[in-house]
């Protein structure tokens, strides 16, 4: 028989919150780095102020799920029979507890989500009531804040559990977020973009990425494939990321999980977070127009300088943490090689690879002149029919679910506090200039 999830966690969670204690006692008053006047003005970046025990992102490297590459998850996370993309499920499972699933494990973490995945009746009259301009991001969210009357922290809280059983509560919560996520998001996607077509029921014996594709009404078994992977890949992002640390930041005034990650989601819908790969596919449809599909090198050469030399940038270059291609690409166009290797925007995208970080670089402005993830994200959902561009960013919040509701669970099992950090006016801030 497999061990619950659940189960799993409990010895963990007491060695772990053990461990935390003896480290802050011993070296709680060690000094981590300094914070500067344009670290403060420049969106804090660079400061180191927050915990994130489940992925750190390595400038060089990428990101490192529970101390795994990219690559490594690629090969080690369980993939379902003759299958070669690494399930969400797996990863979930290495983001809670810090060690690879077996493939057993995973399929009862398919199995729970699956049983998990109702919807209340309030929630489904809300989902068909929304009228048709109402972004896909924000029927997300509020769908999401509806579902609060569900959860069982807020209960637990509201009859005054103690604090160390609130990470229970909220793993339960998280568990139903994370099993409702693609009936809902279906559900706003077939409402919005197949006349409100009715979602097909979920097969309790297949994966979680394998009903939600079959719920959208996509049928072609590499499409579902690319969603295995994309969830993946895109699962966390370690703290400081808007998304994240907003979910972070409002759970930690005990708000339950879903009021926690609705308000995440509302940050990853601004277009400097998630909507960027839509601007990507915005810009390359432009170029299209500007300068046609199949151009020269030098065309294309010519006109990234003239889109630079005219203030504008180059989407899908360039990251606030990493300082090379983002690995998450570079998985991105291995299974774009080889599955799609003659779609017109594709190969357009490896025109840009080829020629962008050069010019980047003799520009001497980016500090990473290399590709993002979203540099061709979206090129390969519109290779397999969804063209949809306002939508492809409610995929990214189902993904980074995983990572968010994993931190949860832990800040709460470690009792972190609420977050308030000292703010400062230009005023104070001259002030003690002037009084060093």
């Amino acid at each position: 028989m497999v061990k619950d999830l659940k189960d799993e966690l409990r010895p963990l969670i007491l060695k772990h919150s053990e461990e935390v204690r003896e480290f802050r006692q011993k070296h709680g008053s060690k000094v981590v780095g300094e914070v500067t006047i344009d670290m403060m003005y420049g969106g804090m970046r660079g400061i180191k102020g927050l915990i994130c025990e489940t992925s750190v992102l390595d400038p060089d490297e990428g990101i490192r799920f529970r101390g795994h590459s990219i690559a490594n998850c690629q090969l080690v996370l369980p993939k379902i029979p003759r299958g070669e993309e690494p399930l969400p499920e797996g990863l979930f499972w290495l983001l809670v507890t810090g060690e690879v699933p077996t493939d057993d494990q995973v399929k009862a973490i398919s199995r729970e989500w699956a049983k998990r995945a109702d919807l209340p009746s309030h929630v489904v009259t809300m989902l068909n009531n929304f009228p048709p301009t109402v972004h896909p991001m924000a029927q997300l969210s509020a769908t999401l804040t509806t579902l609060s009357s569900q959860s069982h922290f807020a209960k637990a809280y509201a009859e005054g559990k103690p604090k160390k059983l609130y990470w229970e509560f909220v793993y339960e919560d998280a568990m139903d977020l994370i099993g409702k996520l693609p009936i809902i998001a279906a559900t706003i996607y077939r409402n919005l973009f197949r006349d409100g077509s009715p979602v097909c029921p979920i097969d309790v014996k297949k994966d979680w990425s394998w009903n939600f594709t079959d719920m959208l009404g996509y049928d072609d078994p590499m499409f579902t494939e690319l969603m295995r992977m994309y969830l993946t890949l895109l699962g966390d992002h370690e703290g400081g990321n808007v998304c994240s640390h907003t979910c972070h930041l409002v759970g930690s005034a005990l708000s339950d999980p879903y009021l926690s990650y609705a308000a995440g989601l509302n940050g990853l819908a601004g277009p400097l977070h998630g909507l960027a790969s839509q601007e990507v596919l915005l810009w390359l449809n432009k170029l299209q127009q500007d300068i046609g599909v199949d151009v020269s090198d030098e065309e294309m050469h010519a006109f990234i300088w003239d889109t630079l030399q005219s203030g504008q940038v180059v989407p899908g270059y360039g990251h606030a943490v990493l300082r090379k291609t983002d690995p998450r690409h570079l998985v991105l166009r291995e299974f774009a090689l080889k599955h799609l290797p003659e779609d017109k925007l594709f190969r357009l995208v490896s025109q840009l690879y080829k020629i962008v970080p050069d010019i980047l670089i003799e520009q001497g402005k980016a500090k990473n002149p290399w590709p993002n993830v979203d540099a061709c994200s979206g090129v390969l959902f519109t290779h397999y029919g969804m063209t949809e561009m306002s939508y492809h960013t409610v995929l990214l919040g189902i993904s980074r679910a995983l990572g968010c509701m994993a931190s949860m669970i832990w800040s709460r099992a470690l009792g972190f506090p609420i977050e308030r950090p000292k703010s400062m006016s230009t005023t104070g801030l001259k002030k003690l200039c002037h009084s060093n």
